[in-house]
């Protein structure tokens, strides 16, 4: 598939057919790794890291207590 390089404000851009993305498992929002090797652009989707909740809870401090901040008066309808 042939694309051409756009300008877009001070950047410059692809647009990529859906069915690509579709085939690559990327969907617009998603994060992706660019990089250049000899000439070539490559994209790819970063891979996922597993996390391990309890190694995490582990580095806590032991005299930690959660708190409320206050963030002021409701401006929305978030009431």
């Amino acid at each position: 598939m042939n694309t051409t390089i756009q300008k877009w404000g001070n950047s410059q851009g692809l647009r990529l057919v859906q069915q690509l993305l579709k085939e690559a498992n990327v969907k617009v929002g998603d994060t992706v790794s660019v990089s250049v090797e000899r000439g070539v652009i490559t994209i790819r989707k970063p891979k996922r890291t597993k996390v391990d909740l309890e190694a995490l809870l582990k580095k806590m401090p032991a005299d930690y207590k959660p708190s409320e901040y206050d963030w002021g008066k409701p401006t929305g309808k978030e009431v």
